[in-house]
């Protein structure tokens, strides 16, 4: 065995070699996302390497985009070869840095934000592109970066790095293993994410369904409303703007809390979050919520961005933050009400924008929507109802979660030991 510092003991009979001696190191087009079309030359930008966070090591070809013919003219040196390697320059977050793709075909072009890296001989390295994967390997990158909100990968780094290069028998041999194993791996992967999903739709039509027509067996009729079909014959509906109006109140000096306002997880305190956005160097101006407000993201509306909330603290000034008139409503059924699925749809109906990422929901719409009202009783028992159920189901997903989570941790672990040579996969049934 021989000791190489960035992964400890490997087998002997291995080289250890810069990667710069087996590749040659060029960069991407210089394009940015308005010049991607629907056809066209394909290319691999930062972007799509990141998306699908290294699961495999292969092109999928839908991750593929295109640009016109005419920006590739003169541009060889951008142009990936088989067997060769995109990386992306660019990465958000540690884990990110080192994110690359194998190249198993001819005629990809390395996009925006990327290294495009060619290999000098005509032989088969896909065993790097899971020896790239490895906390081991990126500690090499890793060690050369400073804490900053965007990290960014250089050609410079990247040829410093050295590689390990087992014979070419071996090779072939630790590829085969991990592409079985990796795609085992993988199917269960999706299945337990195939079950969260279900389990997410599953509760989602639950909260529709109890926030709209009850959870009792009630006679009914027709709402009147557009985006509800029934509803309970003892309740009631009200335009928004007999139960809501918008308030206004501003920062003096910024010192309240920040809330961020999701579609996911409703409205939370910043530092419970991982956001990576820029945060104002001062909140003075910010709009003050109070607790039982009701923040709304405008531009997120559409998508559910909005909710009622247990803290006070400051919402961007770009947000609307609505109040209850005469408290019709009790908030735990409000905050549910809010973000069931049919009226997140009717939100998304009523925005206007020139596309979809540009949609906005204003005040004036918002409390022209006409709303539900049971009656108070009623709607504490449905929040109760929908509090028993939503913990049922997050605890179903916690589980899923966790066996995804320990299967990820596996998959980690059989690369490394098959890449570092802990284990002969020559010996290994496939």
């Amino acid at each position: 065995m021989i000791d190489v510092s960035w992964v400890g003991e490997i087998p002997s009979h291995w080289d250890v070699v810069p990667l710069k001696s087996k590749f040659s190191f060029s960069k991407g087009l210089s394009i940015t996302k308005a010049d991607l079309v629907d056809t066209g030359c394909p290319v691999l930008s930062y972007g799509q390497i990141h998306s699908k966070n290294n699961a495999k090591t292969g092109i999928v070809g839908g991750l593929l985009r295109f640009v016109p013919d005419s920006i590739t003219d003169g541009c060889s040196e951008s142009l990936a070869v088989k067997n060769g390697f995109i990386f992306a320059d660019t990465s958000e977050d540690l884990d990110g840095c080192g994110n690359c793709n194998y190249i198993d075909q001819n005629g990809i072009y390395a996009g925006y934000h990327t290294v495009n890296l060619k290999p000098k001989t005509d032989e088969g390295w896909k065993y790097l592109g899971y020896l790239f994967q490895t906390d081991a390997w990126r500690y090499q990158l890793r060690k050369e970066l400073t804490e900053v909100k965007l990290y960014s990968i250089s050609q410079k780094a990247l040829k410093s790095t050295t590689i390990l290069v087992p014979p070419r028998d071996e090779r072939e041999a630790i590829v085969a293993f991990l592409d079985s194993k990796c795609t085992a791996i993988d199917d269960a992967i999706e299945r337990h994410k195939q079950i969260v999903e279900k389990l997410n739709m599953f509760l989602a039509e639950t909260i529709a369904n109890a926030t709209l027509h009850g959870t009792s067996s009630s006679e009914m009729k027709s709402s009147g409303v557009e985006w509800i079909s029934q509803i309970p014959e003892s309740w009631n509906i009200k335009r928004g703007k007999y139960l809501f109006v918008e308030t206004n109140e501003r920062a003096v000096d910024g010192s309240e809390e920040l809330l961020t306002v999701s579609q996911y997880t409703g409205i939370t305190p910043r530092s419970q979050k991982n956001v990576n956005m820029f945060e104002a160097e001062s909140l003075v101006g910010y709009k003050i919520c109070e607790v039982n407000d009701i923040p709304a993201n405008t531009m997120w509306l559409w998508a559910g961005a909005i909710g009622v909330s247990s803290y006070r603290g400051l919402i961007s000034p770009s947000y609307n933050i609505y109040r209850q008139i005469d408290n019709q409503y009790d908030n735990l059924y409000l905050d549910y009400l809010l973000r069931a699925t049919p009226l997140v749809q009717h939100y998304k109906a009523l925005s206007t924008g020139i596309r979809p990422s540009r949609l906005r929901l204003y005040p004036d719409q918002f409390l022209n929507i006409k709303y539900p009202i049971p009656p108070m009783e009623e709607q504490k028992a449905i929040a109760a109802f929908l509090d028993d159920r939503k913990s049922k189901v997050e605890e179903s997903i916690s589980r899923q979660t966790a066996a995804i989570e320990k299967l990820e941790e596996y998959r980690k672990s059989i690369i490394y030991q098959a890449v570092t040579g802990k284990i002969d996969c020559r010996k290994e049934a496939v």
